[in-house]
């Protein structure tokens, strides 16, 4: 897992998919802001409609990409989030501080990484390992097999 939580730090900017109003998926461009205890920290405005459909409808997917290898992650959204983590998102970004006054100004989730593919086509043959968070165990499984 640290191999991936690692990799996801280097390439913070992922999209995030969302259910909207409609309940069809919707898709952004985030960042992450942080990484501890096996999720992930953003921040958006409260005023957005991001912010209002992970208030209606807390799940998200997210997907990282760079090169050959690709990591999908299935999770809840959770607005719990400490206010020394807050602090320590703020202070660290300067793309938040750029935007938004103050750090109270946001509001910042976590996402729980309730499962996790990850991909590497560059192996041979391709590497595809599926986390499930209940269990916390890692599974590898054939891309190419019969489901």
């Amino acid at each position: 897992m640290q191999k991936i939580l690692e990799f996801l730090w280097k390439n913070r900017d992922v999209a995030l998919a969302t259910i909207g109003y409609d309940d069809r998926p919707k898709v952004r461009v985030f960042q992450i802001m942080a990484i501890k205890d096996n999720k992930l920290f953003f921040a958006t405005g409260p005023h957005k409609k991001v912010y209002d459909e992970l208030q209606q409808n807390p799940a998200v997917e997210i997907l990282a990409y760079k090169g050959n290898i690709s990591v999908r992650i299935s999770g809840n959204a959770s607005f719990k989030v400490d206010s020394l983590t807050q602090a320590s998102i703020y202070n660290n970004s300067d793309i938040l501080k750029r935007l938004y006054r103050w750090p109270q100004d946001l509001a910042y989730f976590s996402v729980s990484i309730d499962s996790l593919d990850y991909y590497d086509l560059s192996t041979n043959p391709p590497t595809f390992r599926h986390y499930d968070g209940t269990t916390g165990e890692f599974q590898s499984l054939n891309p190419f097999g019969k489901h």
